[in-house]
C-alpha cells in the first residue's frame, strides 16, 4: 500500500539537519510496516529491534548513553553491521525502554550520521514526557489512518487518486457516481491499514467489521496498562459517548450526557489523556473569527472527533447496508460520519489545525487560517447547497471566501448573502463561495491558494 508519509520519510533521510527520528501515531496505523518499506527502499540493510517484552533489546540501555557501545551491542543483537550511511536502525515499540527514548538525544549529539528511527504509540510515549524526554533533539513524523485518496490507491485506483491531485474537475465529474460509492465505502470501512487490505482483497464487509471491533477491544485495554488507574473509569465514559454526541446536530461536546454531576473538572483529565493519545481529538470553538485564531480558543468548548470513520461507524454499530443503501439509519447518522470524515483528512492531508464557531443556532463547521485569511468550511452530507449559517457567517464578519464541502461538484459562485442580520444597514454583500466535493477535500490548501489569489 502506497502511504503519502513515505514522501516525509524520503526528505528526512536527504536532510542535513537530520536529527534521530521519532515516528509516532495511534495503535495499528501502520507505523512499523511503513518503516520497514523505507528501509527495504531507500537503504542497503535494516537493523531491526523490537523492544515490546524484549529484555534482552532493552538492556543495552540501562548502563549509559555511550554511543560507541550502544551501536556494538545492537549490532552484536542483529548480527549484523551498522553503517551509518547505509543502514536504517530502526526502534520499534520505543515507548516501552524509556532510556531508549531518552537515548535519541545522545545519538543526536555525539552521533547524527546514524540513521535512528523509532516507532511508537501516542498511548506509550504520551506516559514518557518529562521523564529524559529529548525535547527538541528528535524530528517528529505523525502518522494517521489512510486518507480517502490513499485508500483508492490502495483498491488500484490510482488514476481516480490522481484525478483529485491533479484537480481535474471536469473530468472528475464525469465520475461523480464512482468516487460517492467509494466515499461510502470509505466511510465503513476507514483508513485502519488492516481493515483497509481485507477490504481490498476479499471486498468483505463483515470481515471488516470483525477487524475493527478487535482494534476497539485492543484499544479498551490499552487504557487499563497506560492510563492512570484513577480516571481509566473516566477514560471509558467519554471514550464510548462519542459516537452519541458526534450524532446530535450541535455537535459540542456536551458533559452532562455522562451524568447529572459531570463537570469539566472531573473529567478534563480523561479528555486530555485520551486526545494526547491520538485516539480522540478536539476540535475547540473561535470566540471571534480574526488572526490568529488560535487567540480566540475556547478552552472548555469544543467538538471531539475520534481517530477514524470506520471505527466510529464501527463503535456506533451501524449496519454496512444502511451506509450502502442510504436508508433511515444512514440518514440520521450520516452528517457525524461526514463531519468525522472531513476532520479526518484534514489531519492527514494538510497542515490545517481547525476551530469551529457557533452563535445560536449558527455554527460553522470548521474555520481555519490560510496565510492570512481565514476561511469558513461548511461540511453537508448530500447535495443539499443551502448554506443559511454560512451566509449569516460571512455576511457578519465581512469574509470575501468561503468553502463548502458536499456530494456535489466543484463550482464557483460570487454570492448575495441574507440581508444584514444586524440591520445595520450596509447594504448587501457579496463573498466567493467555493463547492469542493467531499471526495477531493484533500485538496482544500491547493483550491484556497488559487481562488484567494484572484479574489
Amino acid at each position: 500500500m502506497k502511504r503519502t508519509a513515505m514522501q516525509s520519510l524520503i526528505e528526512w533521510k536527504k536532510s542535513d539537519r537530520r536529527k534521530p527520528l521519532l515516528f509516532q501515531g495511534a495503535r495499528q496505523v501502520g507505523k512499523t510496516w511503513l518503516l520497514k518499506e523505507f528501509g527495504k527502499n531507500y537503504f542497503e540493510n535494516v537493523a531491526y529491534i523490537n523492544l515490546d517484552k524484549n529484555d534482552t533489546a532493552q538492556r543495552i540501555f540501562d548502563n549509559d548513553f555511550s554511543i560507541e557501545r550502544i551501536v556494538m551491542s545492537l549490532q552484536l543483537y542483529c548480527g549484523q553491521r551498522i553503517d551509518p550511511d547505509k543502514t536504517l536502525v530502526i526502534l520499534d515499540e520505543i515507548q516501552e525502554a524509556p532510556r531508549a527514548v531518552t537515548c535519541l538525544k545522545y545519538f543526536q549529539e555525539d552521533a547524527p550520521q546514524y540513521h535512528i528511527a523509532a516507532a511508537g504509540s501516542y498511548l506509550g510515549v504520551a506516559s514518557l514526557q518529562g521523564t529524559g524526554f529529548p525535547v527538541g533533539k528528535v524530528d517528529t513524523l505523525h502518522l494517521h489512518p489512510m486518507s480517502y485518496l490513499e485508500f483508492l490507491e490502495a483498491l488500484d485506483m490510482e488514476r481516480f487518486a490522481q484525478l483529485l491531485k491533479n484537480r481535474d474537475w471536469e473530468t472528475a465529474s464525469v465520475f461523480q457516481n464512482r468516487f460517492i460509492e467509494y466515499l461510502r465505502y470509505y466511510y465503513i470501512v476507514g483508513g485502519m491499514p488492516e481493515a483497509v487490505s481485507s477490504f481490498a482483497e476479499e471486498k468483505d464487509f463483515y470481515k471488516v467489521r470483525r477487524i475493527q471491533k478487535g482494534l476497539l477491544r485492543d484499544f479498551e485495554r490499552d487504557f487499563g496498562k497506560h492510563a492512570p488507574p484513577d480516571i481509566i473509569a473516566n477514560i471509558r465514559l467519554v471514550w464510548n459517548s462519542v459516537p452519541s454526541q458526534l450524532s446530535k446536530e450541535n455537535k459540542k461536546y456536551t458533559l452532562s450526557q455522562l451524568g447529572k454531576n459531570a463537570t469539566m473538572a472531573k473529567y478534563a483529565t480523561a479528555i486530555h489523556w485520551l486526545c494526547k493519545t491520538g485516539l480522540l481529538y478536539r476540535v475547540h470553538r473561535a470566540s471571534k473569527p480574526d488572526m490568529p485564531l488560535p487567540a480566540y480558543r475556547e478552552e472548555n468548548i469544543f467538538k471531539l472527533f475520534t481517530l477514524d470513520v470506520g471505527l466510529l461507524a464501527a463503535q456506533s454499530d451501524l449496519d454496512t447496508r444502511s451506509v450502502l443503501d442510504g436508508n433511515r439509519l444512514f440518514t440520521e447518522f450520516k452528517g457525524a460520519l461526514t463531519e468525522q470524515y472531513v476532520h479526518q483528512q484534514l489531519l492527514a492531508e494538510t497542515d490545517i489545525s481547525p476551530f469551529y464557531w457557533a452563535n445560536g443556532s449558527n455554527e460553522i463547521d470548521f474555520l481555519f487560517q490560510h496565510d492570512m485569511n481565514i476561511v469558513p468550511l461548511e461540511a453537508k452530507a448530500e447535495t443539499n447547497l443551502k448554506s443559511r449559517s454560512l451566509m449569516c457567517f460571512c455576511r457578519k464578519y465581512k469574509m470575501p471566501y468561503a468553502v463548502r464541502t458536499s456530494m456535489a461538484e466543484h463550482r464557483k459562485d460570487m454570492t448575495d448573502t441574507l440581508p444584514s442580520i444586524q440591520n445595520d444597514n450596509a447594504g448587501d454583500f457579496k463573498f466567493m463561495l467555493e463547492n469542493l466535493p467531499l471526495y477531493a477535500i484533500s485538496q482544500i490548501e491547493s483550491i484556497c491558494d488559487e481562488t484567494l489569489q484572484r479574489i
